[in-house]
């Protein structure tokens, strides 16, 4: 965007001080930015997937706590106004940021989990380890199972040419594509979304962490399906949704996650691509509701 230019700005005490949307807490796995929205109710708790922070789940939040649940979203390590922490982005890693989080901030209460692409094996990773402390996966277009890896994917596996190719592109196209499969949304909302990604984009360190979280995460086919055999074992009920036509995480991997999760529920929604938690946030919300709301399941 305008006047905004990817990894020029420093992420320091001046910014996080500045921030009027949320708050910060110092965890031993690296500072987090976090919110928590509504007043009372059970705690459900929203993490985002590779590159948008938590505004991604702008359109699910305020629907959450007019049903009476208290809501904590955070900006993954890496992204957003979070720590860019040294180091492999790993799902262990965002796994540990999870635990650390959730046990500074509600204690050992239990809550309800949603994840979204690869918040998809973040939760589930984090859910195989403490399942006792998640009452419900929700998975929204999920990163985790093995998929057809394109040949961008496979450049940046390769030592030198990843950081070289992240460093000058990184930045650029992943703002110029954020807003790509927000299919049924006007240009405006997609200029706005495209705005906000901007702003984090512009602090440093992110593409080094997406490149990390590309060859530690993304493309750790071995590692992601662990979480999700994990939570297959501890029982854990699992609301999966996901768009036929998305173009991130492609729906024939449906196929694949319920042979892992046999006792996945999985509702389809035609037509819909990536980020039909933001594009289409009213539908999302009311499959969601009675999902959390029925305690049968």
């Amino acid at each position: 965007m305008k006047g905004m230019r990817p990894n020029s700005l420093p992420l320091d005490d001046k910014v996080r001080s500045a921030c009027t949307d949320g708050r910060f807490v110092a965890l031993p796995s690296g500072n987090t930015h976090y919110k928590i929205e509504g007043e009372t109710g059970e705690w459900v708790v929203l993490t985002h997937g590779y590159a948008t922070p938590f505004f991604i789940y702008d359109r699910i939040a305020e629907g959450l706590v007019k049903e009476g649940y208290r809501v904590l979203r955070y900006d993954l390590l890496g992204r957003g106004l979070s720590e860019r922490v040294k180091g492999k982005y790993t799902p262990a890693l965002f796994a540990r940021q999870l635990d650390e989080l959730t046990q500074t901030l509600l204690g050992e209460e239990s809550f309800y989990l949603i994840g979204t692409s690869m918040g998809g094996t973040i939760t589930t990773t984090f859910a195989a380890t403490r399942p006792q402390k998640v009452k419900k996966l929700v998975l929204l277009a999920p990163h985790g199972m093995k998929f057809k890896v394109p040949a961008y994917m496979r450049m940046a596996q390769i030592p030198l040419l990843g950081e070289l190719m992240f460093a000058t592109l990184g930045g650029p196209i992943l703002t110029k594509g954020c807003a790509s499969e927000l299919i049924y949304s006007g240009e405006e909302v997609r200029q706005d979304y495209r705005r906000k990604f901007a702003y984090y984009v512009q602090f440093k360190g992110m593409t080094r962490c997406t490149l990390s979280s590309l060859r530690h995460t993304i493309l750790n086919f071995k590692e992601s399906i662990k979480g999700y055999e994990g939570v297959a074992r501890a029982g854990i009920p699992v609301l999966t949704i996901w768009g036929t036509a998305d173009r991130t995480m492609s729906y024939y991997q449906a196929e694949t996650m319920s042979k892992v999760l046999p006792s996945m529920r999985l509702i389809t929604y035609l037509g819909s691509g990536h980020v039909f938690l933001y594009d289409e946030g009213e539908r999302t919300l009311k499959d969601i509701l009675p999902y959390l709301a029925d305690k049968g399941e």
